[in-house]
C-alpha cells in the first residue's frame, strides 16, 4: 500500500507545482481572464452569476489543452518503451521523472530557477498556433471561451512545459493526461478566484516559508521515486 501511494505521488507534486506556481499563471494568463471580465456588460462584471460560466468554459478548455498535450507526451513515452522493448530504457524514464520532480520541487522552493528556461523552446510553435486564437476575440460568449481557453493552454510557459516533459515519462496516453490534469487543477484556485480571496491566495503562495515547504516537499518526493527506480522497488 505504501508503494502504490508513492507510486500515485506525481500527481500530488504536479498539483503542488500548479498551484504554488499561480503567480506565474496568473502573469500568463491574466490578460485573458480580464478580457473575459471586461467582455460582459458594465452590469454583469460584478456578479459571479454573469461571469463564472465564461470562467469556467476557458479554464475547461486550458485544462483540456495541456491533457491532450499530456496524452500525446504519455503516448510517445509508451511508444519509446514497446519499440525499445528494454528494461534499461524504463529505467531511463523512472530516473527520469524523479529528477524533473526534484528540479520543479528546487523551482518552487526558490532555490534553482532552471525550469524557466524551457518556456523559449515553444516560442516558435506558439508563432503558429497563436493566430488560430485571435478569431475567437472579442470574448463574449462561452462558445468563444472554450476554444481559446483551449488554444491558449499551448502558451509558451516554463511550469506547463516543464510538467509536459515531465508527463514523457508517464508510460501511458492515460498517465500523460492525467498528470497534466492533477496540474491544471492546481493553477485553478488563482484563476477562478476573484477580489479579495484572489489577493489572500496570491500573498499566501509567495510567502517564502510556503514556498519552500512545497518546494522540499516536491522535492522529497522525487527523492523517494528516485529511491525506488534504483532500489527496483
Amino acid at each position: 500500500m505504501e508503494w502504490n501511494l508513492l507510486a500515485h505521488s506525481e500527481y500530488l507534486a504536479a498539483f503542488l507545482v500548479g498551484l504554488l506556481g499561480g503567480v506565474h499563471c496568473l502573469g500568463m494568463c491574466g490578460g485573458i481572464v480580464s478580457a473575459l471580465t471586461f467582455s460582459l456588460p458594465q452590469n454583469k462584471r460584478s456578479h459571479v452569476g454573469s461571469l463564472l460560466p465564461m470562467l469556467l468554459a476557458y479554464n475547461t478548455g486550458r485544462i483540456s489543452g495541456y491533457m491532450l498535450a499530456g496524452a500525446l507526451a504519455g503516448g510517445l513515452g509508451a511508444a519509446l518503451l514497446a519499440f525499445g522493448g528494454l528494461e534499461d530504457f524504463r529505467f531511463f524514464l523512472q530516473i527520469f521523472a524523479a529528477l524533473f520532480m526534484v528540479a520543479l520541487g528546487l523551482y518552487l522552493a526558490g532555490v534553482w530557477m532552471g525550469v524557466g528556461k524551457i518556456e523559449n523552446a515553444g516560442r516558435t510553435l506558439w508563432q503558429y498556433v497563436e493566430p488560430r486564437g485571435r478569431r475567437f476575440i472579442p470574448l463574449d460568449s462561452v462558445g468563444k471561451a472554450l476554444p481559446l481557453g483551449f488554444i491558449w493552454g499551448w502558451l509558451p510557459c516554463g511550469l506547463v512545459y516543464s510538467v509536459l516533459i515531465w508527463s514523457l515519462s508517464a508510460g501511458s496516453i492515460l498517465k500523460g493526461a492525467l498528470l497534466m490534469l492533477a496540474f491544471g487543477l492546481g493553477t485553478l484556485p488563482n484563476l477562478l478566484l476573484m477580489g479579495a480571496a484572489a489577493a489572500w491566495l496570491a500573498k499566501f503562495t509567495r510567502h517564502p516559508l510556503v514556498k519552500r515547504i512545497a518546494g522540499l516537499l516536491v522535492v522529497g518526493l522525487g527523492m523517494l521515486l528516485l529511491w525506488r527506480a534504483i532500489g527496483g522497488y
